[in-house]
């Protein structure tokens, strides 16, 4: 599985993103300039987690318009498998990849820590290896996580079973205190119409070897090895 990593001014989780497929996949990860043109041949592009431009004017409006993103904008509409983490996710957003916008936290603050995750669809390239209804712990950290569509799109999402990952508590009930960030339906991640492009705010990358203290993310991995192979 050839898999690019999509390297923003400001991304923080590039590497750690690369170090997660390559140890899972035993595959070379490149790392591609926001600056270049063409995203090479691939199987999997990511658009990692960080600070893109600083988070200048909105989380990911600026990394919208690098020059890399029209060609990875073209490589989703034909097909190709998209993950946005966090920052990506915002960025998948503004470029018009997935609907909403992630506005800033309900606590106005900062949030780092674990949260819990029911996985609600396993029909997806990204989470073949989870069980449906599975819950699974995932690191968070950001400061604009609050998903927020209008009605009408959150009924659509949820009507073509495009939520992928929902915030809920150890037991996997969905409550306000499970949120980390006050999102709208405790919406954690949601995926295009093809199933192809995947945005989460969680990161699995954080979370995918017993060394970091849990393996719940290492089948996301997992599932786009055995999909995309």
């Amino acid at each position: 599985m050839n898999a690019s990593v999509i390297v923003f001014p400001g991304s923080n989780c590039d590497r750690d993103v690369k170090v997660a497929l390559e140890k899972v996949t035993g595959a070379p990860v490149s790392l591609v300039w926001h600056g270049d043109a063409v995203v090479p041949a691939s199987d999997l592009i990511v658009l990692p987690g960080g600070f893109a431009y600083g988070d200048y004017l909105r989380t990911g409006a600026m990394a919208a318009h690098s020059p890399i993103m029209r060609d990875v904008v073209a490589k989703a509409k034909a097909g190709t498998p998209v993950l946005g983490i966090c920052n990506g996710f915002q960025v998948l957003c503004e470029a018009g990849l997935l609907p909403g916008v992630l506005m800033r936290n309900a606590s106005l603050r900062f949030v780092c820590k674990d949260v819990h995750l029911r996985v609600e669809q396993t029909d997806t390239p990204f989470t073949g290896s989870y069980d449906k209804d599975e819950v699974i712990r995932i690191p968070v950290a950001h400061g604009e996580g609050n998903y927020f569509a209008d009605a009408a799109t959150l009924d659509e999402l949820e009507a073509e079973g495009r939520v992928v990952f929902r915030y809920v508590d150890a037991a996997g009930e969905v409550t306000a205190a499970a949120s980390p960030n006050g999102a709208q339906r405790n919406i954690a991640g949601i995926c295009d119409g093809r199933r192809r492009v995947l945005g989460m705010m969680p990161h699995p990358e954080r979370l995918f070897e017993p060394l970091l203290g849990g393996s719940d993310g290492r089948r996301l991995f997992e599932s786009l090895l055995v999909t995309l192979n």
